[in-house]
């Protein structure tokens, strides 16, 4: 049977409830196992509700995008314009807030195209960096970012529930050249 192609498209706010049920289980899914259960909970609670969704989708500066395949939700990204930190160079950088593939996606081409279409909307926006916060034991994530031309700039704090977790903050300039464009 051939590879199905990966979709991308944007969210609108009739995906409201579709983003707050995916997010929380494909953040569940990559990060449950590691941590307690009463601080996923809160932090689930809390980042997926399906009010913060809606409030994120009409957010100034943010930008959702879905991935399918065929019928099936495959992962989705988040793009924020947000204050970057202050390790986080460029004049005009915006944050990869999230990007997720559903665990049956993961290492088949979702993230790849959910992270071409980031990169690209970025440039569209007259951004001239990327950068992101990415949990310091996940080093899944690091290499793929990695791949995607990021580098280590710093650190963050990062709250999930009442812990406090380190974050690496990685950037990648937005220039015709950058890796993987």
């Amino acid at each position: 049977m051939p590879e199905q192609q990966v979709v991308i498209r944007r969210a609108t706010a009739a995906d409201t409830g579709l983003l707050a049920e995916l997010g929380a289980q494909t953040f569940a899914d990559s990060f449950g196992a590691d941590n307690r259960p009463d601080s996923m909970a809160a932090y689930l609670a809390s980042a997926f509700s399906f009010d913060k969704q809606a409030t994120e989708l009409v957010e100034p500066g943010s930008l959702f995008f879905i991935a399918q395949i065929g019928d099936e939700l495959a992962g989705y990204a988040r793009l924020r314009r947000s204050r970057a930190p202050e390790p986080v160079p460029g004049r005009r950088a915006v944050e990869l807030a999230r990007l997720y593939a559903r665990r049956s996606w993961i290492g088949r081409g979702v993230g790849a195209a959910l992270m071409r279409t980031c990169l690209g909307a970025a440039r569209e926006c007259g951004y001239d960096g990327v950068w992101l916060g990415v949990w310091s034991e996940n080093r899944r994530g690091i290499a793929f970012y990695r791949r995607w031309g990021f580098s280590e700039v710093g650190t963050q704090l990062f709250q999930l529930g009442d812990e406090a977790q380190t974050d690496l903050i990685m950037h990648r300039p937005l220039s015709e050249g950058s890796a993987n464009n």
